[in-house]
């Protein structure tokens, strides 16, 4: 655009913002933005600050209707006003704003930091659906969004996160199954994090994730939920004398009556020896395989056991929910129980008790178990 056409415009702006209808308004900034349009890509810096200056000025007075409109038109040029796209970015009103929040490439990181500083969350999320977001900027979108913004980030492949915005995500997902199931397939989540993940995620969740992860994730998955048991599996300190309810446990089984009407009544009086030596017998394993089980902060392999054993989700359910040194269960935690207990196979699960037993190390018997399991579901 020429200095003469700049002059001549401008000069025609200074009427219209002064003395114009509203009408008129709107009627010039479409016709100075199908104008940018047109010669967007000849334009260099100081004649696309010319634009910037009448579409400034003429945004002063338009309702959220015509910058919604003019937001969705600049929203896609490389080389939109910056000022403009900048006004229409702070936009209270969040019809305005997201179109060009969510694909304006006239947005500094620094214009990002901002906004998402002080907006609201439909600002917040617009900003999380970029196709790239970098980590300073996801940083300030996980210290001031809600689960929405932290789920459209997790989604988001182009978002990339610091080790405290994964530190955010790992936190927020230990309640939010949905969250951490989006979190661990993500395709560059450092191995790391994926171990914190898996570590406090439930059972359910570890299964869904093997179920569904591509061929690419699912190794990468399994192994991090192995290193996860070696850590959190606790060895035995003080041996425990399992004779006398080893020799009681074969005479009731002898007798027909080692079954879940019996196995219940132990967990319901605490006699966890017994169940230990129980489940021993049932799964022809030995009991230092299942002795580490009842303590263990993850009931999966406690599950996978009582599974193995063919007992029914009842007795697991009672099993689960009396043990010694373990806090109450969460209903929660006792839905995703039964869940991984519905999901596994007797065969599968009997797999998993005899490979810990032949791995001969009762630090191998937890949650690997249902990786080891799943496989064959």
């Amino acid at each position: 655009m020429s200095k003469a056409t700049s002059t001549a415009l401008i000069a025609e702006l200074e009427g219209a913002v002064k003395g114009g209808s509203p009408e008129r308004r709107l009627q010039m900034l479409r016709q100075v933005t199908d104008l940018f349009l047109s010669d967007a890509d000849r334009l260099n810096e100081n004649q696309i600050g010319v634009f910037d200056d009448v579409l400034v000025r003429l945004m002063e007075r338009m309702e959220a209707q015509a910058l919604t409109q003019l937001s969705t038109t600049l929203c896609g040029s490389n080389a939109a006003p910056k000022e403009v796209v900048r006004q229409l970015a702070w936009h209270e009103e969040a019809a305005v704003a997201v179109p060009v929040l969510t694909k304006s490439t006239r947005l500094s990181d620094g214009d990002l930091i901002e906004i998402a500083s002080q907006r609201g969350q439909q600002h917040l999320l617009a900003i999380s659906n970029r196709s790239t977001v970098s980590e300073g900027v996801t940083d300030v979108l996980l210290k001031h969004g809600d689960s929405n913004v932290s789920h459209a980030l997790a989604k988001n492949a182009g978002a990339r996160f610091s080790e405290g915005g994964y530190a955010t995500l790992v936190e927020s997902s230990e309640k939010d199954s949905a969250l951490a199931e989006t979190l661990g397939l993500r395709l560059d989540i450092p191995l790391k994090v994926l171990r914190e993940l898996l570590s406090r995620a439930g059972a359910a969740v570890r299964i869904r994730l093997l179920k569904v992860a591509p061929p690419e994730m699912r190794a990468k998955i399994e192994d991090a939920i192995k290193a996860v048991i070696e850590e959190i599996a606790a060895p035995v300190l003080v041996p425990i004398d399992y004779t006398e309810s080893e020799a009681m446990v074969i005479a009731l089984n002898r007798a027909g009556r080692l079954g879940d009407q019996t196995i219940n009544r132990f967990a319901i009086q605490g006699d966890y020896i017994h169940i230990v030596a129980a489940l021993s017998l049932l799964t022809s394993v030995k009991t230092d395989a299942i002795e580490p089980l009842i303590e263990n902060p993850r009931p999966d392999g406690l599950i996978v056991a009582c599974k193995a054993a063919r007992l029914n989700w009842s007795t697991t359910n009672m099993v689960l929910r009396n043990r010694p040194n373990c806090r109450p269960a969460t209903r929660q935690e006792l839905d995703e129980g039964k869940e991984v207990f519905d999901a596994l196979s007797l065969s599968s699960a009997q797999r998993t008790i005899r490979f810990w037993s032949a791995r001969g190390s009762a630090r191998k018997a937890d949650a690997p178990d249902t990786a080891v399991a799943v496989a064959d579901i």
